[in-house]
């Protein structure tokens, strides 16, 4: 049941933590109003962020000034939502009030994750966080942070804030990161993770039942639904269909160790001046910034340092033998999702997704083929009534495609079609 006082649909954008570590001089969160304005101008009223809630209320690090910087040197620095330009210092908590404030002046509702076990303590100055992080035993995690979840809650509350919240998610993508530390492995995450969310969610609905709770999974995890935990009160699944862009990522050996990486057959693809691999590396003291991290060294270094045509132009040159493939996958992960979530009857939404993970400067998923698969995914959210979806991952002030208003617009308009039906199914 989606409450009352929220939308009717979701019409999403994706800010995760660029919010608070892109707010320096330049940066696209450096005008909080600003980004908001622009965001509700292209039809969204939502955003999803990672809201640190670890860091704030369960960490016990002190946040007043909190530090954050690029990964090291240029490592990283052309690498989507990892380019973080310049250094800066906020304070943490009260940015996050600010945030809020700025979305309830403008109507925007929020999606509140975590990105703690996967990227968000590199950006820090120093490892605190991310210690602090590590330093919860395994089977906890995810309860600590359903619990810090809550606690933010009761932070909004106090500050008549807390209606701004759409749902509660407790971290994003749960199968793919350090939330699966010491787990069996005899079977999938999805389905070796259950009990750990239901726990989880169990604690976030006994101090707020009112308020949404979804687990967050990477992909539609078609053949491991059986493992959804069966107190959840909403879905959120991230459709990447990939397709060419896994084959390219298998060419050319992005996710294996860099010792293993052909330098030579992965120059069909680089920059002529790309440094061998062995040469990029982040500066010594900065090393624990990659266990941070769940980014694969040698993708970073691709992404770093690939000719964004050349990568844009192997995408198009071997996509014809994956264009009905993409298509049916995307077709049949929505289905799926929206099949559970109506099995559950809870509401359904898509976080994240379509094409997949690509270098900042390609342009593969704005371009024709990509802002096809937008237009078919949000086709397909509104025809199994998917409570939220979003134009694409990288429609969000932090990337290119923000400057492609037209697109947003249209699939916006789309997607916030039915609005109204729910006032009107009241009055009759």
């Amino acid at each position: 049941m989606i409450p009352a006082h929220l939308p009717e649909r979701l019409a999403i954008s994706l800010w995760d933590f660029s919010w608070y570590v892109r707010t320096g001089p330049g940066e696209p969160f450096e005008d909080l109003d600003a980004a908001f304005a622009k965001a509700v101008d292209l039809g969204y009223n939502a955003v999803r962020i990672c809201a640190m809630p670890f860091l704030l209320f369960k960490s016990g690090v002190d946040t007043s000034e909190l530090r954050l910087e690029p990964l090291g040197g240029d490592y990283g620095s052309r690498v989507r939502w990892y380019d973080l330009r310049k250094p800066t210092v906020i304070d943490a908590k009260a940015h996050l009030l600010d945030f809020f404030r700025a979305a309830d002046r403008h109507g925007v509702s929020v999606i509140v994750s975590s990105w703690e076990y996967q990227q968000s303590p590199a950006f820090a100055d120093d490892p605190a966080w991310y210690e602090a992080l590590h330093a919860v035993d395994p089977d906890d995690r995810l309860t600590v942070l359903a619990e810090a979840q809550a606690d933010l809650v009761d932070f909004l509350a106090e500050h008549d804030l807390a209606h701004t919240v759409a749902l509660v998610e407790p971290h994003n993508e749960v199968q793919i990161g350090h939330l699966t530390a010491g787990l069996p492995g005899v079977e999938d995450a999805v389905v070796e993770l259950q009990g750990r969310l239901e726990a989880g969610i169990a604690a976030f609905q006994a101090r707020h039942p009112e308020v949404l709770c979804a687990p967050n999974y990477g992909g539609v995890p078609v053949g491991s639904l059986r493992g959804l935990p069966r107190n959840a009160t909403a879905l959120v699944f991230h459709p990447y269909v990939y397709g060419v862009l896994d084959d390219l990522i298998e060419e050319f050996g992005l996710r294996r160790p860099a010792a293993d990486f052909d330098q030579e057959h992965a120059a069909a693809i680089l920059r002529p001046d790309a440094p061998p691999i062995a040469e990029w590396a982040l500066p010594e003291a900065n090393a624990w910034k990659l266990k941070a991290s769940i980014m694969q060294p040698t993708e970073i270094y691709v992404h770093d340092w690939c000719d964004p045509e050349q990568f844009d132009r192997w995408l198009y040159d071997h996509y014809g033998a994956h264009r009905i493939a993409m298509a049916n996958r995307l077709r049949d992960w929505i289905d799926t999702a929206a099949d559970h979530a109506a099995r559950m009857g809870v509401p359904l939404v898509f976080g994240e997704g379509w094409v997949g993970y690509t270098p900042r400067d390609a342009h593969f998923e704005e371009g024709p083929v990509g802002a096809g698969l937008c237009r078919d995914a949000i086709t397909h959210s509104v025809r199994v009534g998917a409570w939220g979806s979003m134009v694409c991952s990288n429609a969000a002030p932090q990337h290119a495609m923000w400057a492609d208003e037209a697109l947003q617009r249209e699939c916006n308009e789309l997607l916030r079609a039915v609005e109204g039906s729910r006032s009107r199914s009241r009055s009759r």
